[in-house]
């Protein structure tokens, strides 16, 4: 009897090959050449199974030249990157990557907003370029993390991990979600639930942590930013297309913020240029989960989603459950 086949868009790490391979046929791009749709669509035509990254467009007419196909397999936790209805219409389950990259993408987090703080990009290019003469008194001043306001829009499980730290630098931490945590969380987390206004209000740091959605494209724009102080920093580590860059780029410009420190952007990875011409904002580029054994896990868990599924069963991280193993 024939393997099922599977086409993995994407270089992946070996262990990750040979654990398909023992389960699969598997055309793997180790190459790592970004392919086209219409590349992927040919060698995805005759497979059962995709394992793709969040920079793969799965939508209704790739799906149309796969027909047995059975499962859309996501290397990330979020999966705006695939038309998730058009699956589901047509019975093919999509998996992600939950949970296994909560702490590191939390860490990136705050990479950003001490980095931001403490302008640490600035500082290097200064020392690179040679301009360190000697200690000054007034010398690039940065503001505190310790004991400022934290404030955190989306409160999942990263944005939780986000709170979590924050009692090591004996900070406040407010927290706007869609949905109230429970009591018992919101004491462990030591964070206090505000309307959006309020936190943008009152925060010295903006933390958005929020999957994107046609809800929360632009979330934040020039309206939001002009709510926030003007030494406020805000930090976006969770998809582009939440903040409004040309907005966000012309409140840095005005002063209407202090600054920004980015891991993710509007039509990555054209990057807006206006960016570049900024001092005051941090950039990197979507490295959030960026960590050796983070990324390993997460192509262990999409293989082993996809594994499941075509074995005939539920897969752990299933998006559509009410597509049927």
């Amino acid at each position: 009897m024939s393997k099922p086949r599977i086409l993995v868009t994407r270089e992946v790490f070996d262990e990750t090959i040979a654990f398909l391979a023992a389960h699969c046929d598997v055309d793997a791009n180790q190459a790592d050449v970004t392919l086209t749709a219409d590349a992927i669509g040919r060698r995805l035509k005759p497979a059962q199974a995709l394992m793709c990254s969040l920079t793969d467009k799965v939508d209704a007419d790739l799906i149309a030249q796969c027909p047995d196909l059975k499962v859309v397999a996501n290397i990330a936790v979020g999966y705006n990157n695939i038309d998730v209805a058009a699956c589901t219409a047509r019975g093919i389950m999509v998996t992600n990557t939950p949970g296994v990259l909560d702490d590191s993408t939390a860490d990136l987090a705050w990479t950003l907003m001490l980095a931001t703080a403490r302008r640490l990009t600035e500082v290097e290019s200064y020392i690179r370029d040679g301009e360190w003469t000697g200690w000054r008194l007034k010398q690039w001043l940065g503001v505190d993390v310790h004991h400022a306001t934290l404030g955190i829009i989306g409160m999942g499980r990263i944005g939780q991990a986000i709170a979590k730290r924050a009692g090591g630098f004996d900070m406040r931490v407010i927290y706007h979600n869609r949905k109230r945590l429970a009591v018992d969380l919101e004491q462990r987390l030591n964070a206090t639930w505000v309307t959006q206004d309020e936190l943008l209000a009152q925060a010295d740091f903006v933390i958005l942590q929020m999957p994107y959605s046609k809800e929360t494209h632009h979330l934040i724009g020039a309206y939001e930013l002009a709510k926030m102080k003007s030494t406020a920093i805000l930090i976006n580590s969770t998809r582009g297309g939440v903040v409004d860059d040309a907005a966000l780029i012309a409140a840095l410009q005005a002063g209407t913020i202090r600054a920004a420190g980015l891991d993710v952007f509007e039509n990555e990875p054209k990057l807006n240029p206006g960016f570049l011409a900024l001092k005051n904002v941090v950039l990197s580029p979507h490295i959030g989960s960026s960590t050796e054994a983070t990324r390993r896990a997460m192509a262990m868990t999409a293989a082993a989603n996809a594994v499941a599924t075509l074995a005939g069963q539920r897969p752990p991280n299933l998006v559509n459950p009410e597509v049927k193993a």
